[in-house]
């Protein structure tokens, strides 16, 4: 019998990759070792979709035990990594991984709707984020194709992602397109992320791929002082990044999903 947790989702990791991710969601890593795990997110999508997985894991479990944050705002991630363990921290664990489950159970069916989650939808948020925390802070190359090109970057990112897409405008917000690029998805295909910026140098991200699921919620991802407003209309994905206050980007979402042919009256 094999003594070690192998989830399928962690196949082809190495121990020294899935401790990283560990590391990551914990916010343990050093500065350059922590870019170097959200530019592998940027590129990898198997590798975002774990670390997704990881941290919903966590949510959901710290949900379940109300484990409360550290100084730095961040819990210690309840994940589950492929390191032997004496026999009887083993036992133990497997019999508070049995409780937890049917803790967790009870909690996730009791769960009004605006808390329930997608495993799919967090994973795109999350990828949204990732996105959003690399490519937002680039001097010298923020983006694929600039805005003085905005025709082409259209007509491109609709031919790869097999979707007529359009882009909102943010110059009501002070928000002027910078520019766009083509990123890597899931198997439902790749994404595309419309960059804006304001005078002051700020910036937002708008962050588009296919989704199998529709549904009308409008949902929350927060990450540190980066914030992700997500949604699904029509079998597309949609999230809005930044680093602005809840209310002013949840604004700023309402009215570009409106601007897409969405329905955010429903979720208002």
């Amino acid at each position: 019998m094999n003594d070690d947790y192998d989830p399928a989702e962690t196949s082809g990791f190495a121990e020294a990759e899935l401790l990283t991710f560990s590391a990551f969601v914990d916010g343990e890593l050093p500065e350059h070792e922590r870019l170097e795990v959200l530019g592998r997110l940027a590129a990898d999508a198997r590798a975002a979709s774990l670390v997704a997985a990881y941290r919903a894991q966590q949510a959901a479990l710290r949900a379940l035990c109300d484990t409360p944050s550290g100084a730095g705002g961040a819990a210690r991630p309840y994940l589950v990594l492929r390191v032997r363990k004496p026999w009887w921290q083993r036992v133990a664990i497997a019999a508070c991984w049995v409780a937890a489950g049917a803790g967790l159970a009870v909690l996730v069916g009791s769960l009004s709707p605006r808390l329930a989650w997608q495993p799919s939808q967090m994973a795109f948020a999350e990828r949204a984020d990732i996105a959003y925390a690399v490519y937002a802070p680039e001097k010298r190359h923020p983006v694929e194709v600039a805005a003085a090109e905005e025709e082409h970057l259209i007509a491109w990112l609709s031919k790869r992602l097999n979707r007529p897409l359009s882009v909102p405008s943010l110059q009501e917000y002070g928000y002027a397109l910078v520019g766009g690029r083509l990123l890597p998805g899931d198997a439902a295909g790749p994404a595309a992320q419309f960059m804006y910026q304001d005078g002051s140098g700020a910036r937002l991200t708008l962050y588009v791929t296919a989704i199998p699921k529709d549904e009308t919620a409008f949902r929350l991802f927060r990450d540190g002082n980066r914030r992700t407003f997500y949604w699904v209309s029509d079998h597309m994905g949609y999230a809005l990044s930044g680093q602005l206050s809840e209310e002013r980007l949840r604004a700023i979402a309402i009215d570009v999903c409106s601007a897409l042919g969405g329905r955010p009256d429903v979720w208002r």
